[in-house]
C-alpha cells in the first residue's frame, strides 16, 4: 500500500473527502516526524511504539575497493509493533 492507497482507505473508512483524508494522513506523519526529531517516543497502545535510537560511529569497508570507510554517528528511527498489531498480522484477531 502506498500513500495514495492509504489516503483512499482512510477517506472510505472515515467517510471523509480525499482532500480531508490527505490532510489527516499528512498531519499524522508530520506529528510523528516532529516528535521523533525532538527525541520523543510515540506510543500507540495496541499498534506500536516509534522511538529514536543513537547509532555510534563505526568503521566499514567499501565492497568494491576494500578501502576502510568512516561511518558517522547518527540517530535512527525505530518501530516496535504492539500486541494488537502482531495479533492482527498473525490472524489472531
Amino acid at each position: 500500500m502506498n500513500k495514495n492507497e492509504l489516503v483512499a482507505a482512510v477517506a472510505d473508512k472515515a467517510e471523509l473527502s480525499k482532500q480531508q483524508a490527505t490532510a489527516a494522513v499528512d498531519s499524522v506523519f508530520d506529528s510523528i516526524s516532529s516528535a521523533l526529531a525532538k527525541g520523543d517516543d510515540i506510543r500507540l497502545v495496541g499498534f506500536g511504539t516509534f522511538s529514536v535510537s543513537h547509532r555510534a560511529a563505526s568503521k566499514g569497508r567499501n565492497p568494491s575497493t576494500g578501502a576502510e570507510v568512516d561511518i558517522p554517528a547518527r540517530n535512527v528511527a525505530k518501530f516496535a509493533p504492539g500486541k494488537g498489531l502482531k495479533d492482527a498480522v498473525n490472524g489472531s484477531k
